[in-house]
């Protein structure tokens, strides 16, 4: 079979990855040369991610705003909203435990698709919505101040009210993200690069609280949350632990392979780098990939390989006991059994 016949839809994204250099693939040798490209990479992700060209905004004053409070069974929640970028509002929850006495450890609890932050705070709009979301523990929120921690629960853009409103009328419920990467793009930027914007603007409002210890600081979600889990950690070191679920795997397998939404596109970051090694500038903060058997989305087959993949850049790190998999027996949600032990043991 020629070359050319070998190039159809249906193979472009596995012909593309194997003929192309991956500039930013990690290969360093040892611990000086793996800082020396942590140091070269985290900054041209950032400009793919867009976020060199938020940052031409300027940086604004926080601006917090408390719109609610809510006396829970496990806590007190707050809605607050802050100014993310010039005339630009971003709402978040802000979960405190009851009972503590001193600086907390803070989880960032990043949401994925379907009924986006609802689940990590304890809401549902109906019973098989809740039904659905403990059965798949994406009450992360909750689960956090049960633990003793604060947890930030921010509302992504794309979803409720910071989806296109307008454009979204038609299907009141539904995420825009799509719509929301189109109008990025059209400017330099990407929503994966906005939300991890919105979520370092956030660490910003959480040193201003004193019940927060943001030196202990870890991101965790499931799915879209997974996703901001990887690419937050990887831009922003002030995030000392990074546990994404149900996303980690490699781009050519799942990204590039299987039907996803818009939000997860990043232009020319196959030409940059795998998803190892964009976790790899986590490195040597710990690191746990939490995964399901059968998720369909994320295969397993190329979770391990990534997986094996960021063990080595570990390895080289020094740190090879930080970072660690976890595979669940069912498919694609969150699972929440390793995920606290692990956060106790490196917070």
């Amino acid at each position: 079979m020629s070359t050319s016949a070998q190039f159809d839809p249906e193979t472009y994204t596995s012909h593309l990855s194997h003929e192309i250099w991956r500039s930013y693939a990690c290969r360093a040798a040892d611990l000086s040369e793996l800082k020396k490209w942590q140091r070269a990479f985290r900054p041209r992700l950032e400009e793919a991610l867009g976020l060199d060209k938020i940052r031409q905004r300027g940086i604004c004053e926080l601006d917090p705003q408390l719109e609610e409070t809510v006396e829970m069974e496990d806590g007190v929640r707050e809605l607050w909203t802050i100014a993310s970028e010039p005339g630009f509002r971003v709402p978040f929850y802000l979960l405190l435990p009851r009972n503590y006495s001193s600086p907390l450890p803070l989880i960032l609890a990043p949401h994925g698709h379907g009924t986006g932050h609802l689940p990590y705070i304890g809401e549902w709009r109906n019973q098989e919505e809740k039904e659905k979301a403990l059965q798949g523990e994406r009450d992360i929120g909750l689960q956090a101040i049960r633990g003793g921690y604060t947890a930030i629960v921010p509302v992504l853009r794309g979803y409720h009210r910071m989806s296109l409103q307008t454009w979204g009328e038609k299907n009141p419920g539904k995420n825009t993200c799509e719509s929301q990467q189109k109008l990025a793009l059209l400017f330099g930027r990407t929503l994966i690069g906005e939300r991890c914007h919105d979520l370092q603007r956030l660490l910003d409002y959480a040193e201003t609280r004193a019940e927060i210890d943001t030196r202990r600081t870890a991101i965790t979600g499931n799915s879209g949350g997974g996703t901001m889990s990887v690419f937050t950690a990887a831009v922003e070191e002030r995030i000392k632990v990074a546990v994404p679920a149900s996303y980690f795997c490699t781009f050519e397998d799942s990204i590039g392979s299987i039907r996803h939404c818009g939000c997860n596109y990043i232009p020319g970051i196959m030409r940059l780098a795998e998803m190892y090694d964009v976790a790899g500038l986590i490195a040597p903060r710990p690191f746990l990939a939490v995964t399901g058997k059968d998720d369909r989305i994320f295969p397993l087959n190329a979770v391990k390989e990534a997986f094996a993949e960021l063990q080595k850049i570990y390895r080289t790190a020094e740190a090879g006991d930080r970072c660690e998999l976890y595979i669940g027996d069912e498919g694609h949600r969150y699972y929440k059994e390793p995920v606290w032990p692990f956060l106790e043991k490196w917070l």
